[in-house]
C-alpha cells in the first residue's frame, strides 16, 4: 500500500520532464500508478467482501500512539477503485484534452497525479494524524488545480476561495481528531470504531468538529460556495477532484465514522438537516443557470446533499444505499463533466443558450451523456435506479426523522430530473431560431474514457446484485435489521417506485415550465454565498487594517511592552489558578551565599543601565549582566553553561562594539516622565514575574529527575561530561536542528545588511581610497613583488615596494593599511601572541569535551574571537588575512559535516553509532575518537562561520563605509581649496 502511495508522488515529480518529450502522451505513463492501484484494490475484491482487511503499519509517534498505519476494507476499497479507477481514465482523457507546447502542461500533469496519490493515502489511512496530513495535502494540489490558470484573476480568486474555506474546515476536524484521539487513548481509526470512547460532552464536542471539516469538504451547506466557483479549473480537474474523489472525502469520513458516532447528539441533526437543505438549494439553483459546468456543479452540490444524508443516517440499509448511491454518482457525474469538456471543445463554447443541434453533429457523445443523465436522473435500468431505489426503500422503513428526511430527498430528486433534462436540452438539442453550432469530429480516444464509465452504470445497473458482498460488509457493521435489505435492479411494484414515478414527473414539469422558473427562481434568490464571502474578506481586510494601524506604530518599545504585558498577564493568571507550589517543598532561596551576592550584583548592573546616557556604557552594562549570569552558573556547578556564557557575552559585546561606533555617543530619544514611570514598573514586574516563576517551578518538581540516570549512562561509556554528552549523543538531532537555525538566522542576518546590493546602491561605485599598504611578507606574496589577500569574493592586492628592497617587518599582515590614528602596536604585538593560542585552545576544548567542559559550540566561538581579536587590532583587511575563506563556506561546510555524520549513524539505528576508535599517538599518549567528536566538528565549523559573518557584515562593511566618507570628505575639501 505504501508503494503504491508513493509511486504516485516519485512519477508526479518526473512529470515535468516526460511532458516536454512526450508532451500530452506524457498522460498515458502517469495513469499508470493509478492503474497498478485499480487492479490492486480489484485483486482484493473477494477478500474486502467477506470482511477481512489488508494492513500495513509502521511506527511514527509510538509514545502518543501515532502511527503511519493504512488499512484497506471494503468502504477503503470502493474509494480506492473510485480514485484511482477515475483517475487513470482522467489522465487518458488529458492526452485529447489538452495540447502540445502548453508551458504549464508538466507541472499540471505533476499535480494532478500527485493529488490522486493524495487521496489514494486519505482513503487508506488508519490513523486520524495520517488521514488528516493527506487531507491537507488533498486541499493543496487542489488549489494548485483549480489556480491552473494563473493568468485569469477568476481562477486565481477560486483557488483561493477552496483553500480558505477547505483549509478552515481542515483546522477545525484536526482539533476534532486531537479531542476523540485523547478521549479514546488513541488515534487508530479502526479501534475508534470499533470500541468508541464513553459518550460525554468532549466527545460530542469532538464530532461535531470533525463533521465541520468533513461537511466544508464535501461543499455542504454553508460551505457550498467554493465548488461552483472551482469549475474555473480545467474540465478534467472539475471531472476528478469535484465529482469523483475530492467532494467524496468528507462523505467518506461521515461513513467511515457512522457505524460508532450516529447515535451521538450533533450527528443526526447537523446531517440530515445540512444534507436535505443542501440537496434542495444546490438542485433549485442548478435550473437557472447557463454555463453547462455550473448546472453540473450546482448538480453535484445537490448529490453531495443527498449523500451526506445517506452516509450519516446511521442505518444499516441506508448505509448499503449510500453507498451504491456513491459509486453511480461517480460513474455518471464525471463522464458527464468529460462530455461537457468535448462539447465545450468541439463547440468553442458551454453556454447552453448558445449551442444547438450539437445532439445530430456529435450523436456518439450525446449517447454517452444521455445514458450517464439517465443514470443521475434514476431511470431503470442504471445504476443509478436501483440506488435512488435501495434509498427510498430505506428512509421509508426508517424513524420518523428519516421520513421526513424522504419527503425532502423525493424533492430533490425532481429537482435532480429536471437540471438533467436542462443539462441534455441544453448541450444537444436543437433549439428554435438557433442556427446548428459548427462542431469538428470527435475521435473514440478523446470519447472513450467516459464512454467507459456511462457504460458502468449500464453494466451494474442490472448487476447491481454483484455489488451486495463488497458494499454489504461495510452495512453490516450497523445493527441488522429483521429483513435486511439487499441490493436489486427490481423490487416489484412498491412505494419506491412511486416515489421516484413522482419525482420523474415533477421534474419534466419543472423542464417544460422552465422559463417561469428560471424568472421565479431569480426574483426569490438570496444574495449569493459568493457574493457574502467577498463581503466577509474584504470586511476583515479593513478590519486587519484598522488593528495593525492601530497596534503597528513603528515603536519597538511599544512592542515590547505589549509582549511583556501578555507575558506578565499569562504568567499570573497561571500562577493564580494552578498554584503549582501546593503540595511541593518550600523553594530555598539560594544554595550558597555566594549565589546571592553575584545575583545582587547582577540586578544592579542591570539597574544602573536605567541611568546610562552613553550608548556605549550601556553595552558594557548590559554586558555586565550576562557575566554575572555566567558567574551564577559557576557557583552552581556548571561549568559547561559558565563558559558558553561567557563566549557569548563576549561575541555579542563585541557585535555590540561594531554596530554602536557608527550611531552617536549618547541616547537621543527623549523620554518623558509619565512614560518612565510606566516602562520602567513593568520592565520589573515582568522581570520578577519571570524570575519567580522559575524559582517557584524548580521547587515544584514532582517527576524523578533524570540527571542521575544520565550520569550512570554517561560513567558506564567511559565519560565524564554529561552535558557534552546530551548534546552530540542522546541530543544529536535537537543539537542539529538548532545549528541549522542558527545558520539559516545568519544567512537572514546578513542577507538583509546586503539587500542594498541587490537594489543597486553604492557597493558599485568605486570611490578612490589613498591607504598606505605594507612591503610583502617573505615567502607569502604573489609573482611579481605583490602580496595578495582574499576578502571573502573580493581581492585585495595592494602594491608592495620594490622588490629591491628589504620589506619591512610587521607584527600583522596588514597591520600597515591602517590610518596611523587608529593603529596600537601593543594591541598588534598582543593580538599576534594571543591569536594561535587561542585557536589552540578552540581546538582544545572541541577535542576535550567528552570529559572536561568544552565542546564545539564554544570552541566556534573562541575561534571566532580569536579572528575577532585579529580584525579589531588590523583592520578588515587583517580580517581577510586572518580568515581567507568566505563566511558562507565554512557555514555550510560546518552544517553538511554534522548531518553528514548524524545520517551515517542513523543507518545504525540512532543518529552517531557508525565510528568509535581508540589508539595511542606518540607524546599525545591514549586518545579516543568516535562520531561524536567529528559531529561536534560540524558545530565547531558552524559556529565560526556565523561568527565571521555577522563580524564581515557588521565589522569590514562598516570601514568601508568610513572610508568612503572620509573620501569624501577630503574630495570636498580639496575641491573647496581650489
Amino acid at each position: 500500500m505504501a508503494a503504491l502511495i508513493l509511486s504516485h508522488f516519485l512519477l508526479a515529480a518526473c512529470a515535468g520532464p516526460l511532458v516536454r518529450r512526450l508532451g500530452p502522451r506524457a498522460f498515458l505513463v502517469l495513469a499508470l500508478p493509478p492503474l497498478a492501484a485499480t487492479g490492486w484494490a480489484a485483486a482484493h475484491w473477494s477478500g474486502a467482501a467477506a470482511g477481512r482487511s489488508v494492513e500495513w503499519i509502521l511506527a511514527w509517534l509510538p509514545a502518543y500512539d501515532v502511527w503511519l498505519a493504512l488499512r484497506l476494507d471494503a468502504l477503503s476499497l470502493l474509494m480506492v477503485l473510485l480514485a484511482a479507477g477515475v483517475g487513470a481514465l482522467v489522465l487518458v482523457y488529458c492526452v485529447r484534452y489538452f495540447a502540445a507546447g502548453d508551458p504549464l502542461l508538466g507541472r499540471f500533469a505533476g499535480h494532478l497525479l500527485a493529488f490522486a496519490g493524495a487521496m489514494l493515502g486519505l482513503v487508506l489511512a488508519d490513523d486520524l494524524i495520517l488521514l488528516y496530513v493527506f487531507w491537507e495535502l488533498t486541499t493543496v494540489f487542489s488549489y494548485l488545480l483549480i489556480g491552473h490558470g494563473s493568468e485569469r484573476r477568476q481562477s486565481r480568486r477560486s483557488a483561493l476561495q477552496a483553500l480558505t474555506v477547505t483549509a478552515f474546515g481542515g483546522l477545525v476536524m484536526l482539533v476534532g481528531f486531537l479531542m476523540l484521539g485523547h478521549a479514546a487513548g488513541t488515534y487508530r481509526i479502526s479501534a475508534l470504531v470499533a470500541d468508541p470512547p464513553a459518550p460525554s460532552t468532549a466527545v460530542s464536542t469532538a464530532i461535531a468538529l470533525i463533521l465541520v471539516g468533513a461537511l466544508s469538504k464535501s461543499a455542504i451547506w454553508p460551505f457550498s460556495l467554493w465548488l461552483p466557483n472551482a469549475m474555473a479549473a480545467p474540465t478534467p480537474v472539475s471531472a476528478y477532484l469535484h465529482a469523483a474523489a475530492m467532494v467524496k472525502a468528507g462523505v467518506y469520513l461521515i461513513a467511515r465514522l457512522a457505524p460508532a458516532y450516529a447515535d451521538a447528539p450533533p450527528w443526526r441533526p447537523m446531517l440530515l438537516v445540512l444534507g436535505a437543505l443542501t440537496m434542495l438549494l444546490g438542485g433549485w439553483r442548478a435550473l437557472r443557470l447557463g454555463d453547462l459546468k455550473l448546472v453540473l456543479a450546482y448538480g453535484t452540490v445537490s448529490q453531495l446533499g443527498f449523500l451526506t444524508v445517506l452516509a450519516g443516517a446511521g442505518d444499516r440499509d441506508i448505509a448499503l444505499a449510500a453507498l451504491a448511491m456513491i459509486l453511480a454518482h461517480a460513474l455518471f457525474k464525471a463522464p458527464l463533466f468529460l462530455v461537457t469538456g468535448i462539447v465545450d471543445h468541439a463547440a468553442g463554447t458551454r453556454d447552453l443558450r448558445e449551442l444547438s443541434g450539437v445532439g445530430r453533429a456529435l450523436p456518439r457523445v450525446a449517447v454517452v451523456a444521455a445514458v450517464a443523465g439517465a443514470s443521475m436522473a434514476g431511470l431503470p435500468p442504471l445504476l443509478g435506479f436501483a440506488a435512488k431505489e435501495a434509498a427510498f426503500t430505506a428512509l421509508a422503513h426508517g424513524s420518523p426523522a428519516d421520513r421526513w428526511t424522504l419527503a425532502v430527498v423525493v424533492a430533490g430528486s425532481a429537482l435532480t430530473t429536471a437540471y438533467t433534462l436542462r443539462f441534455l436540452w441544453g448541450a444537444f438539442a436543437r433549439k428554435p431560431g438557433l442556427a446548428d453550432t459548427p462542431v469538428h469530429r470527435v475521435d473514440w480516444a478523446f470519447l472513450g474514457p467516459p464512454a467507459l464509465l456511462a457504460a458502468g452504470c449500464v453494466i451494474l445497473g442490472p448487476g447491481v446484485s454483484w455489488l451486495n458482498g463488497l458494499l454489504g460488509a461495510y452495512a453490516d457493521a450497523f445493527p441488522a435489521p429483521a429483513h435486511p435489505y439487499r441490493l436489486s435492479l427490481w423490487h416489484g411494484l412498491g412505494t419506491a417506485l412511486l416515489l421516484s414515478g413522482a419525482a420523474w414527473a415533477g421534474g419534466l414539469a419543472l423542464f417544460l415550465a422552465r422559463d417561469p422558473v428560471i424568472r421565479l427562481s431569480r426574483r426569490t434568490a438570496l444574495p449569493t454565498a459568493d457574493r457574502v464571502f467577498g463581503l466577509v474578506l474584504l470586511g476583515l481586510e479593513r478590519l486587519a487594517l484598522q488593528v495593525t494601524g492601530f497596534f503597528q506604530r513603528g515603536s519597538l518599545s511599544l512592542y515590547l511592552s505589549t509582549v511583556l504585558l501578555v507575558m506578565l498577564g499569562g504568567q499570573l493568571a497561571v500562577l493564580a489558578v494552578d498554584r503549582p507550589w501546593r503540595g511541593a517543598a518550600p523553594p530555598r532561596l539560594w544554595d550558597s551565599p555566594a549565589q546571592a551576592a553575584i545575583a545582587l550584583l547582577t540586578c544592579a548592573a542591570a539597574l544602573l543601565c536605567l541611568q546610562v546616557s552613553r550608548r556605549m556604557k550601556a553595552v558594557v552594562m548590559a554586558g555586565l549582566t550576562g557575566y554575572g549570569t555566567a558567574l551564577l552558573f559557576v557557583a552552581h556547578g556548571t561549568p559547561d553553561l559558565a563558559l558558553t556564557q561567557f563566549c557569548v557575552e563576549t561575541v555579542s559585546l563585541l557585535v555590540f562594539v561594531l554596530v554602536m561606533r557608527r550611531m552617536p555617543v549618547y541616547f537621543q530619544e527623549n523620554i518623558s516622565r509619565w512614560r518612565l514611570r510606566v516602562r520602567v514598573p513593568l520592565a520589573l514586574a515582568a522581570a520578577a514575574a519571570v524570575a519567580f516563576t522559575l524559582w517557584v517551578v524548580a521547587a515544584a518538581r514532582r517527576a524523578v529527575p533524570a540527571g542521575e540516570a544520565l550520569v550512570e549512562e554517561t560513567a558506564r561509556h567511559g565519560l565524564k561530561n554529561v552535558v557534552a554528552t546530551i548534546l552530540v549523543e542522546y541530543r544529536a538531532w535537537d543539537t542539529l536542528g538548532e545549528s541549522a537555525v542558527l545558520a539559516v538566522a545568519a544567512v537572514g542576518v546578513t542577507s538583509l545588511i546586503y539587500f542594498h546590493r541587490r537594489t543597486g546602491a553604492d557597493d558599485a561605485v568605486s570611490v578612490p581610497v589613498s591607504v598606505p599598504v605594507p612591503a610583502p611578507v617573505p615567502g607569502a606574496g604573489a609573482p611579481g613583488g605583490r602580496t595578495a589577500w582574499s576578502y571573502g569574493s573580493q581581492a585585495l592586492t595592494p602594491v608592495s615596494a620594490p622588490e629591491d628592497n628589504a620589506p619591512e617587518r610587521t607584527w600583522l599582515a596588514a597591520g600597515r593599511t591602517l590610518a596611523p590614528e587608529y593603529r596600537s602596536v601593543v594591541f598588534e604585538v598582543v593580538a599576534r601572541l594571543v591569536f594561535h593560542p587561542i585557536l589552540v585552545l578552540s581546538v582544545y576544548l572541541l577535542f576535550c569535551a567528552e570529559n572536561l567542559p568544552g565542546g564545539g559550540f564554544v570552541g566556534g566561538l573562541v575561534a571566532g574571537v580569536a579572528v575577532t581579536v585579529r580584525y579589531l587590532a588590523g583592520g578588515r583587511f587583517e580580517f581577510g588575512a586572518a580568515a581567507p575563506w568566505h563566511p558562507g563556506l565554512v557555514t555550510g561546510l560546518g552544517l553538511l559535516l554534522s548531518t553528514t555524520v548524524a545520517l551515517l549513524g542513523y543507518a545504525d539505528g540512532t543518529a552517531l553509532r557508525a565510528l568509535s576508535y581508540d589508539g595511542r599517538l606518540p607524546l599525545i599518549g591514549d586518545f579516543h575518537i568516535g562520531t561524536p567528536v567529528v559531529f561536534d566538528a560540524g558545530v565547531y565549523l558552524l559556529v565560526l562561520g556565523v561568527v565571521l559573518d555577522i563580524v564581515r557584515a557588521l565589522g569590514a562593511r562598516v570601514d568601508r563605509q568610513i572610508e568612503r566618507e572620509a573620501a569624501a570628505r577630503e574630495a570636498a575639501g580639496q575641491g573647496a581649496g581650489r
